[in-house]
């Protein structure tokens, strides 16, 4: 089962019960089809729903935060959702246990450093560019993780780094 909350007001329960999903008490009785382009977990669907036809356009999806955003015939809708174990936490009182503090971000790949975009001292959020990681003639902006205050940079632009190598560090 899962507890979805949209728009930071809305909650349902979403589950599935062998091949049917079920929103509430409510059976989902539609289709819904990935049209041309549609990659998983981003693009254009096309949603058939009590005898209603929807465009759906998936904006942002965040796998490890458990939030999308999406649009249906123009109207945006931001949902965050959780699951039985965040749920268990939370009966426990124990709901931010599961968030881990990151204290370095590593090369993801090896490659060039083309930029970097922070310093020692700067506050950061989850999302802003850290720095331009150029590999296999691709341009990688490697973002930070979450929110924190650098510590230290550990490259510069023209470094050569491996993967794994250790580029940023957080208090």
């Amino acid at each position: 089962m899962l507890k979805i909350k949209v728009n930071e007001s809305d909650t349902y329960e979403v589950r599935q019960e062998k091949n049917q999903w079920w929103l509430g008490e409510t059976a989902f009785d539609g289709d819904i089809v990935p049209l041309n382009g549609t990659t998983r977990g981003g693009g254009w669907y096309h949603v058939i729903w009590k005898g209603r036809s929807f465009n759906l356009e998936v904006v942002e999806l965040d796998r490890a935060a458990k939030t999308l955003t999406f649009r249906i015939n123009g109207q945006l809708y931001t949902t965050t959702a959780q699951d039985r174990f965040d749920l268990l936490l939370e009966s426990m009182g124990m709901s931010n246990a599961a968030s881990t503090k990151v204290n370095e971000v590593k090369a993801p790949m090896p490659g060039l450093i083309q930029s970097v975009s922070v310093q020692p001292g700067i506050e950061v959020h989850k999302g802003d560019i850290l720095l331009v990681l150029v590999a296999m003639k691709m341009e990688n902006a490697i973002k930070a993780p979450g929110e924190g205050k650098v510590k230290a940079v550990r490259i510069k632009p023209g470094d050569s780094v491996e993967k794994n190598q250790v580029l940023v560090e957080f208090e």
